[in-house]
């Protein structure tokens, strides 16, 4: 045992000082990110020690933060606007009525969050529709209304047709399983690619009822937790349209801390928790997000501040700049508002005075008849039976069970001040249970000390602690403690945003609560109670004595939170949230982003050049008709020569209408040699694909689009070579998706496209930062150099040198990050060259905005990828799309240069047994014909 103690000690103080040594090694990352960053920005050094922005170095005054310049969103001014809200807000159980909160640690308060945000944001005038994407459950272990597709949450007075607030539940991932958040990470492209055909479905459907038949993108979307934020990140990209992120808890912060404590290495977190690749979607979220909304400074401060993606220092000073308007030399930093949660005030009636005791006296007075007491709530007599003298004022605590919740200081300060103890009662709220020793093992610890400390003050009769509670008694709860001139108190060591002291107020309850966390900015709007160090147990009672014993500061608190309550309320933060939104919609206009329309072509005429066509058929004595045989069969044998000759020549005239494609087939195996240079394995499959696909479907019905980590003069280099025509693809994606063209149409860049991908696009000012970070420190010069035959204005390309040391994609991005510099980097050519592309110019998202463009369900797509290839490989094998992986077409990839060993792993990134991936041994066409078949394509 002697040994386990001493083995367990030095464990701990390995982890320590690793945790310290990383801590360090970051610190000097992030310095030399903002020297790197401040040297180029040092032009306004000295006006930005004259002109800052007071919301955010002053501390907070008033919780709203709306600057003179922001236009206010009122409701008489803003009828004429038709919004479309997306609200992202993946795992738990989301539902509008009943909500299992606490079921489990992933069905909490952001549930019902985010459900009465899409309500209160429904009923503000000028939002038409809010949809709030979850994922879809019907697992037996759940209620089946998790399965439901559609849930109304609200329909507006105001609102007509689709209009109003629904949970739209969106299939991903196990559909019989319901499944944690640590274990969602691997389906997040499938629930993109599902959101993303819902968005514009109803884009549609509201621009025909709405917009005179233009598409009404929406006008926001926002992702609630890492998660969501990732999904958001990707659709705000796919749709170019401003995204904005609320994290409620965040990864590092947690990582620190369990750090910190010394009980697991950094493996057995990550194992757990899969903290960096929440990480890793929290900092994604951070690069696209516009706007971040937080509860707290404290949030801004101590939380965000510790990720890659935000400076508070860097920010403020590109502020400044934007404000001068002076360029920001491509930086970008997202914006942090404090925008405290909402609530709904409309239970709390105004006839709910002090005055109004009746009741509580008849459940006090000496009058024990049941007909006196039936009207009062049960849970009155499930406190008052623990009191001696239930006319004392109660001091109220309600919270989880949890060693971070502070309770046990609590009674250590009540059980030791006799005064207190005179002068008031305590009541502890702790959750529900049946039996401690069925708790977990932190929950049952908690309340067994508080049994004990009970027992040690003798605190029988004085203290409450009901075995159980429902959620709609918990109101119930705080007008008790009102009515009986009591007090709320929160003593968590830290809070992060404490929506219990609001929930107390509105009850004109005041308050004691921590001074660690998000209760200081509330008590500065509320002005209702004192902040407390949750160590100082003679503070606590100190606080709650001063509350309890002198009536007139009780009264003063009480009247000052009840009047300043409705800063709190759901229409004064929609109005705040807007407002915001509205600040930061400074991106390329949506308006470009069009769906194409495809003319629906007469019938007759479809027949007349049927009839011509077998005409030269006859005359070609391709096709011998019988004069006996009725139209429609004849007609028929027309149709079936004309496809079969269309699928052995490629020759034959095709009108290409993309719109118009039953399906794609996507080719992105890009294959090469150890030296970087195409094989001629590239032609023979995509030969290959293409005839298979012709024979079995007919050239007219199949789109063909090539994606490629290649430039567009090298693409065409390799598919001269190829008995194909170029004009057989309806679209080539190159550079890694930063460029687009349309075989059909031109040989010109899709400039729409380039626009489409232009946001955060730092251009010439990343060039050389790039590549200079991109070598490592002790590289050679000529390591890495410029490839300029392969740049163009949407990237930029780097030749690496055989055999020399560059630095890892997670590592550079990191480092981009830490200068200000958003964008997407891929190792290509069997990892012979970088490319450094714009932050949603991607191959994949390149795929989504052709899916949006051409109407293409994405279902619909099927893509034809080797066993390895460039480091964007991941991305391409989620989603609903299905997968081919043509097995030894590629031999050399780039993916040894993804993510150092520390990272995540590829199965926290692409999900285990897919389904919709099918494996080939070769691109011959009877494999290939094969696995369509397995996919369910006839």
């Amino acid at each position: 045992m002697c040994w386990r103690i001493w083995h367990l000690a030095r464990k701990k103080k390995q982890i320590a000082w690793d945790d310290a040594r990383r801590l360090a090694k970051r610190r000097l990352e992030r310095e030399q990110g903002r020297n790197d960053a401040a040297d180029d920005l040092s032009e306004l050094s000295e006006g930005e020690k004259e002109k800052g922005d007071p919301n955010v170095s002053e501390p907070i005054k008033n919780l709203s933060r709306i600057n003179s310049d922001t236009q206010i969103w009122f409701d008489d001014t803003d009828k004429s606007k038709h919004l479309y809200i997306v609200l992202i807000s993946m795992h738990g159980l989301v539902r509008g009525e009943n909500m299992e909160l606490g079921r489990d640690s992933d069905t909490g308060g952001q549930v019902k969050y985010v459900v009465e945000l899409a309500r209160a944001l429904a009923n503000t005038k000028g939002v038409d529709r809010v949809d709030l994407l979850t994922r879809q459950i019907t697992s037996p272990e759940v209620d089946s209304s998790y399965g439901e597709p559609i849930e109304m949450l609200s329909c507006p007075s105001h609102a007509t047709g689709s209009c109003g607030a629904y949970i739209i539940r969106i299939p991903c991932g196990p559909r019989d399983k319901y499944i944690a958040k640590e274990s969602l990470w691997p389906h997040i492209p499938e629930f993109v690619d599902g959101a993303l055909n819902h968005i514009v479905s109803m884009a549609r459907a509201l621009g025909d009822q709405l917009n005179g038949g233009k598409p009404t993108w929406p006008y926001v979307i926002h992702g609630h937790y890492a998660d969501a934020g990732e999904v958001a990140a990707h659709l705000s990209g796919a749709l170019n349209v401003p995204m904005v992120l609320t994290g409620h808890s965040l990864g590092r912060n947690k990582f620190e801390q369990l750090l910190k404590q010394g009980r697991l290495s950094k493996e057995a977190i990550n194992a757990t928790y899969k903290i960096m690749r929440r990480i890793e979607g929290e900092e994604l979220g951070v690069d696209a997000a516009e706007m971040v909304v937080t509860s707290t400074m404290q949030e801004i401060e101590e939380q965000w501040g510790l990720y890659d993606g935000f400076d508070l220092k860097l920010e403020r000073k590109l502020r400044v700049r934007r404000q001068r308007r002076v360029s920001c030399l491509g930086r970008y930093m997202p914006r942090m508002v404090v925008i405290p949660p909402g609530m709904d005030f409309s239970y709390v009636t105004t006839q709910d005075s002090l005055e109004n005791d009746g009741d509580l006296m008849s459940l006090l007075g000496s009058d024990n008849k049941a007909q006196n007491k039936t009207h009062l709530p049960q849970i009155w007599s499930e406190i008052m039976r623990f009191f001696t003298n239930p006319h004392k004022p109660t001091i109220l605590a309600l919270s989880r069970p949890d060693p971070k919740k502070n309770v046990t200081t609590l009674l250590k300060a009540f059980g030791e001040c006799q005064l207190l103890r005179e002068l008031a009662n305590l009541t502890l709220i702790l959750g529900n249970r049946d039996d401690i020793e069925d708790m977990s093992n932190s929950s049952s610890v908690v309340l067994t000390t508080v049994l004990k400390l009970i027992d040690r003050y003798d605190l029988y009769g004085q203290v409450a602690y009901p075995k159980h509670h429902k959620q709609s008694e918990v109101p119930e709860i705080y007008r008790l403690a009102a009515k009986t001139k009591g007090v709320f108190i929160n003593p968590a060591l830290v809070e992060p945003f404490g929506l219990t002291l609001i929930e107390a107020a509105a009850y004109g309850l005041p308050v004691v609560a921590t001074k660690n966390g998000g209760p200081v900015d509330i008590l500065k709007v509320l002005n209702n109670g004192l902040l407390v160090d949750p160590h100082d147990q003679n503070a606590i009672a100190d606080a709650l004595l001063k509350l309890v014993a002198d009536k007139n500061l009780w009264a003063e608190c009480r009247k000052n939170g009840l009047r300043n309550i409705h800063r709190f309320s759901w229409t004064e933060h929609c109005r705040n949230y807007l407002s915001r939104v509205e600040r930061c919609r400074n991106r390329h206009p949506t308006s470009r982003l069009e769906i194409m329309t495809i003319p629906e072509e007469p019938m007759s005429d479809s027949l007349r050049d049927v009839e011509d066509i077998s005409l030269r058929f006859s005359i070609e004595g391709d096709i011998k008709l019988n004069g006996e045989i009725d139209a429609a069969a004849r007609q028929k044998k027309i149709v079936e020569a004309f496809t079969r000759m269309a699928s052995l020549n490629s020759n034959t005239g095709i009108v290409y209408s993309p719109g118009r494609r039953q399906m794609l087939f996507v080719i992105a195996a890009d294959c090469y040699d150890s030296n970087g240079e195409t094989t001629e394995t590239f032609q023979a499959m995509i030969m290959n694909v293409m005839k298979d696909a012709g024979l079995c479907f007919g050239l007219g019905n199949i789109g063909f689009v090539l994606l490629t980590g290649s430039s567009f003069r090298e693409t065409m280099q390799a598919l001269s070579c190829c008995p194909v025509n170029i004009e057989d693809f309806d679209a080539l994606v190159c550079n890694s998706g930063s460029e687009m063209y349309y075989p059909w149409k031109d040989m010109v860049a899709d400039t729409d496209y380039e626009a489409h991908v232009a946001y955060r696009w730092p251009g010439e000012n990343v060039r050389s930062m790039a590549m200079r970070l991109a070598r490592m420190e002790d590289g050679a010069e000529d390591d890495i150099t410029e490839y300029v035959a392969a740049c163009s204005s949407r990237c930029y390309s780097y030749s690496i040198k055989p055999g020399a040391k560059t630095r890892r994609i997670d590592d550079l991005r990191q480092r981009l990050r830490m200068r200000g510099f958003r964008c997407n980097l891929v190792y290509t050519h069997a990892a012979s060259r970088l490319n450094v592309v714009p932050l949603f110019a991607s191959r994949m998202q390149a795929l989504r905005y052709l899916s949006i463009r051409w109407a293409i369900d994405l279902s619909k797509v099927v893509l034809f990828v080797g066993e390895k290839g460039d480091t964007d490989y991941e991305d391409l094998l989620g989603g609903l799309h299905k997968t081919i992986v043509l097995k030894g077409t590629v031999a050399y990839g780039s993916g040894k240069l993804l993510r150092n060993e520390d990272n995540f792993k590829r199965e926290d990134a692409v999900a285990q047994g897919n389904p919709k991936i099918k494996f080939v041994e070769t691109s011959g066409g009877q494999n290939i014909a094969g696995a369509l078949v397995a996919l369910g394509i006839k």
